[in-house]
């Protein structure tokens, strides 16, 4: 069986510093090839004299026109019995990708001019499926590349299901709507609201004082630990589904309170226990 990696994602986030891991670990490794001709190279090195066993493809919108074969070519491998395969979308914050481009002085492939929120917002939007079919995703906001590398190393070196499958917490507020990456949305307004304590009111779900008031009610508590169950048992089924990684988004009116001590709770459960775990607060 042929190993086959899609190394794909927002420009300037990280993929060549990512397939510098891959080649790094012995994969044969090709940046922008149009993904039509991705399946005929597979075909080919795998019936060749030289037959190679593990392959990285890096595969970005640089590929113009040819980016919209990717869709096909996925379902192709996906149903490929003869080859594992596996898609890493890496992706960073606004701020880390914009810092990144004034940095290097280099043009955006959408755009010759400066670096702008609304041309990352773009590229987001043409990436918005392929990341939902993603097996990996990495946020490299905050990483150093040995930061990068060892997180593939959990993924693609180390076998086990607390290393391979990423949890995804995240807290939002109804009133700025839901948010369409998370795979649960879950809705925490159910718990007595800290925004109705006037010595609370201003604080947010990040203060001890706040976190204290929503981790004390009897249902918050019976609602982690029942949740937290539910969670364990169904990670080695999306696992069987080929799904390797879940966003959980917690969601109460603002996205000041409940939800942030809910992501933050839930984030320092997995964490303890060695999951790969990510956090985020929307409205924060």
């Amino acid at each position: 069986m042929m190993e086959v990696v899609i190394i794909t994602g927002l420009s300037g986030a990280g993929k060549t510093k990512a397939a510098d891991w891959f080649e790094d670990k012995g994969y044969y490794c090709i940046d922008n090839m149009p993904p039509a001709l991705i399946k005929n190279f597979i075909e080919l090195a795998m019936t060749g004299k030289r037959k190679i066993e593990k392959a990285a493809f890096v595969v970005d919108i640089r590929g113009g026109q040819f980016f919209g074969d990717l869709k096909e070519m996925i379902t192709a491998l996906s149903a490929d019995a003869n080859i594992d395969f596996k898609i890493v979308f890496i992706e960073a914050s606004d701020e880390a990708l914009i810092r990144r481009f004034n940095e290097v002085r280099r043009s955006h492939p959408l755009s010759s001019a400066i670096i702008t929120r609304d041309i990352i917002q773009a590229e987001r939007t043409q990436l918005e499926e392929l990341r939902s079919n993603a097996h990996f995703i990495i946020d490299t906001s905050n990483l150093k590349v040995a930061e990068l590398n060892a997180e593939l190393d959990k993924l693609f070196v180390s076998k086990t299901k607390k290393d391979s499958f990423g949890l995804n917490f995240m807290s939002f507020g109804y009133k700025h709507g839901i948010p369409t990456e998370a795979d649960w949305v879950i809705d925490v307004r159910f718990i007595p609201n800290p925004y109705y304590v006037s010595s609370l009111k201003k604080l947010t779900g990040n203060n001890k004082k706040v976190a204290q008031y929503v981790l004390k009610q009897d249902i918050t508590k019976e609602f982690i630990n029942r949740l937290q169950e539910i969670i364990t048992r169904l990670v080695p089924c999306y696992i069987k589904e080929g799904k390797y990684n879940l966003t959980i988004a917690f969601g109460c009116t603002g996205g000041q309170h409940r939800s942030v001590t809910l992501a933050n709770e839930f984030y320092k459960i997995f964490s303890a226990q060695g999951w790969r775990v990510t956090l985020e607060h929307r409205e924060l």
